[in-house]
């Protein structure tokens, strides 16, 4: 059963996502938020948020994003999923493993204001989403297995720590898809083949400011990097 906050947040979500479609804007996917450990705690949630994307907050690698009129600009390196098949509304670790065509490195932008308190406005807000960079996807990883993976990420050339388990801080990708698979088909909606998932920032959120180079590397793929004007 769905959490109440959970679902009057999604309900003004889906409003939100619904206008922007009708403005002309194309959906390319959905995005995992608050999904950390001690965020689930704090804000008693079996699982991560949900957010939409679409082709308005695409960003190509290398971009300059003006972040002036933002309050509090983050960075967040993050694995994308790239979904090859429709999912079910109450998918199976096997559904979810079976829907994944490739994995991708992503880096999402996100406004992180005002702190986040109240999980409907959260959602209502569409979990701060502000834009998002994909990398280049590998079908060779099809299935969503990551536990060989490491990663490099800097902050205008100073190294940030990267756990060594990639799904430390998100939860094991199939779950955080079929966890968002759920989500998703209650609001009517389903996840589906073409669309696009990033899963949850594989490190603290990373403040950005004018001036700031955020660079990300996953090994094997080619690396991201996005810069704040």
């Amino acid at each position: 059963m769905i959490d109440d906050r959970v679902s009057r947040g999604l309900r003004r979500q889906m409003e939100r996502r619904a206008a922007e479609l009708a403005d002309g804007r194309r959906p390319i996917g959905w995005k995992a938020g608050f999904g950390a450990p001690a965020t689930l705690e704090k804000f008693r949630l079996d699982g991560p948020l949900v957010g939409y994307m679409t082709d308005g907050s695409l960003l190509g690698d290398g971009a300059t994003v003006d972040v002036s009129g933002w309050s509090n600009p983050v960075a967040e390196p993050e694995i994308a999923v790239w979904v090859g098949a429709d999912i079910p509304a109450d998918p199976t670790e096997h559904d979810v493993r079976a829907s994944i065509a490739a994995l991708a490195p992503a880096i999402e932008l996100a406004d992180v204001y005002p702190p986040p308190e109240d999980v409907e406005e959260a959602l209502a807000g569409n979990v701060y989403h502000r834009g998002v960079l994909l990398g280049e996807r590998d079908e060779r990883r099809a299935g969503g297995h990551v536990e060989d993976l490491t990663a490099r990420v800097t902050r205008n050339g100073e190294p940030i720590e990267v756990p060594d388990d990639l799904e430390s801080l998100t939860g094991r990708i199939p779950d955080v898809v079929a966890h968002l698979a759920r989500l998703v088909a209650s609001t009517g909606e389903r996840v589906r083949s073409g669309d696009v998932i990033i899963t949850g920032a594989i490190v603290p959120p990373v403040s950005l400011a004018s001036g700031i180079t955020v660079f990300y590397e996953l090994s094997g793929y080619p690396a991201l990097t996005v810069h704040a004007g």
